[in-house]
């Protein structure tokens, strides 16, 4: 299916700063991206928002994340997860917020966008753990978790015009899905380099769904694989309309076995009781 060149023009012209992102989440992705970085500059960070804050807290203390012990502050929480794990945990929090519309069209498609996106950012943790790549765990969760920021944007955009419309223009399924499968990469890119996202999310956005690509390069693989796997355990609905044939070579290049691919559809449907 196929849209108007008026709409196309319309999301064209929305403002960059649509929400996307949440500041103190993008402030707390570059300071992981600084080397010299202290734990008292996440922490305060952290703090700059309060109800980020209290999210972050209950996701720290919830049955993923709480091992043994609880945490009572940010600081305790930061100390026993490490300044990665609770960046994750931001990012994770803040878009879940962000994924909520007053149009039910578009409502409805955010949460199963979110859900996509969790799923794909545990899956993609997991299947970095399963083939050997354990350091690259907490880049792999929030490059599962970013992929289709740009199908977020899209329905930011579209949601917007449809609430400024004089003419009573309204939205429908087809068309919103009709866009994500036009739009989403292009998009993306351009929301990733506007926020001044690290490189190698942005390399991330832009080839999920390329014909060609690099296979040496493992967090791209293991993404593209994540995403494709993802229609298998009913986490997207919209694979009819950007997904490759198949994922063989993917699954060539990590050499993914029976119990990773088991471990893998574990963690991913897990997130569905968690969102619940």
């Amino acid at each position: 299916m196929s849209f108007s060149l008026d709409l196309r023009y319309d999301i064209c012209l929305q403002p960059i700063e649509l929400p996307v992102f949440n500041s103190v989440a993008i402030e707390l992705l570059q300071l992981l991206a600084d080397h010299d970085t202290e734990i008292k500059d996440v922490i305060e960070t952290i703090n700059k928002d309060q109800a980020l804050s209290i999210q972050i807290l209950r996701m720290a203390n919830s049955s993923a994340y709480a091992g043994r012990y609880k945490s009572e502050t940010i600081k305790d929480s930061v100390s026993r997860l490490g300044v990665k794990q609770i960046t994750n945990l931001a990012m994770a929090a803040s878009q879940a917020a962000l994924h909520a519309s007053s149009i039910p069209v578009v409502n409805e498609i955010m949460q199963e966008l979110w859900l996509h996106s969790h799923a794909c950012a545990l899956g993609c943790q997991s299947l970095a753990i399963g083939t050997g790549h354990r350091g690259l765990a907490d880049q792999a969760y929030l490059a599962g978790l970013l992929h289709d920021i740009g199908k977020l944007y899209l329905l930011k955009a579209m949601e917007q015009i449809c609430l400024n419309s004089v003419t009573g223009f309204e939205l429908d399924r087809e068309t919103l899905l009709a866009v994500f499968s036009d739009m989403h990469v292009d998009q993306g890119v351009r929301i990733m380099n506007h926020w001044d996202i690290p490189h190698i999310y942005g390399k991330i956005v832009a080839n999920h769904h390329a014909y060609h690509f690099d296979p040496h390069d493992t967090l791209l693989v293991i993404v593209r694989l994540v995403n494709y796997i993802s229609k298998q355990y009913e986490l997207n609905s919209f694979p009819r309309y950007v997904q490759p044939l198949n994922a063989a070579p993917e699954i060539d290049s990590l050499h993914v076995n029976e119990t990773v691919l088991a471990q893998l559809e574990m963690d991913m449907k897990g997130c569905c009781a968690h969102d619940e």
